[in-house]
C-alpha cells in the first residue's frame, strides 16, 4: 500500500541551515520568509512568531528559533570579531546551553516545544581563537560559532540532539511529523 506524497512543510525561514537539515532528512518542504521582527531572546516566542506570520492553508509550518545561553545570558549573533572573540572566550573550557524552540501548526492545531542541547568546549587558548576568528565562520552565527563546520574543533562534549546546534531540532521534528502525519513525511 502506498501513502500519497507528503505536501511540503513551508519552512518560515532563509536559514541555510535549516535548509540543509530538512533535506538531509529529506522532509519535502518550500521556503517563505517570515513576516516577523524578533524582540527579546525567547525562541518559543520567536518560533511561535515565525510560524504564525506565514499563511500555510492546508499545509504544515515550522516555526524554528535557536540561542546560545550561558550563564542565564543568551548571546547572540557577534557585530564583529572582537565580539566574536570576547563570546568564544567566555564558552572555553565551559558547558552552554544551545535552546531551540520550535514551532509547527496548520490551520486546525499548533505544536509549541523547546529543545536544549549542552555543549562543551574544550579550553581554548589564543592561537584556537586567532585561527578561529580568522576563518570567518563566526559572522552571523549566535553564539559566534558553527559546530558543523571548522567550530566542531571548539567543542568537547554534546549532550543532546546535534542538529539542534547545527539550527533546527531535527529528532522533534521528526517525532511530531510521525505523530500528527503518520506514514506521509516517511515516519511512524
Amino acid at each position: 500500500m502506498s501513502v500519497p506524497p507528503a505536501p511540503p512543510l513551508l519552512l518560515a525561514s532563509v536559514s541555510p541551515q535549516r535548509r540543509a537539515i530538512l533535506e538531509q532528512l529529506r522532509i519535502p518542504f518550500d521556503v517563505v520568509a517570515p513576516h516577523y521582527e524578533e524582540h527579546g531572546g525567547d525562541p518559543l516566542e520567536h518560533a511561535a512568531g515565525k510560524a504564525r506570520s506565514v499563511e500555510g492553508e492546508d499545509r504544515p509550518v515550522l516555526g524554528v528559533d535557536t540561542e546560545v545561553v550561558v550563564d542565564g545570558e543568551a548571546l547572540g549573533k557577534p557585530a564583529g570579531p572582537a565580539e566574536a572573540e570576547a563570546m568564544l572566550e567566555r564558552l572555553s573550557g565551559r558547558t552552554h546551553e544551545v535552546v531551540s524552540g520550535l514551532c509547527l501548526r496548520t490551520a486546525a492545531w499548533e505544536e509549541l516545544h523547546a529543545e536544549t542541547t549542552r555543549v562543551t568546549f574544550r579550553p581554548l587558548d589564543a592561537r584556537d581563537l586567532a585561527h578561529y576568528i580568522g576563518s570567518g565562520e563566526w559572522k552571523g552565527r549566535a553564539g559566534s560559532y558553527a559546530i558543523q563546520g571548522l567550530g566542531a574543533s571548539l567543542v568537547e562534549r554534546l549532550e543532546g540532539d546535534y542538529l539542534n546546534v547545527v539550527g533546527l531540532p531535527g529528532a522533534l521534528l521528526v517525532r511530531l511529523l510521525a505523530e500528527r502525519f503518520p506514514g506521509t513525511y516517511g515516519f511512524g
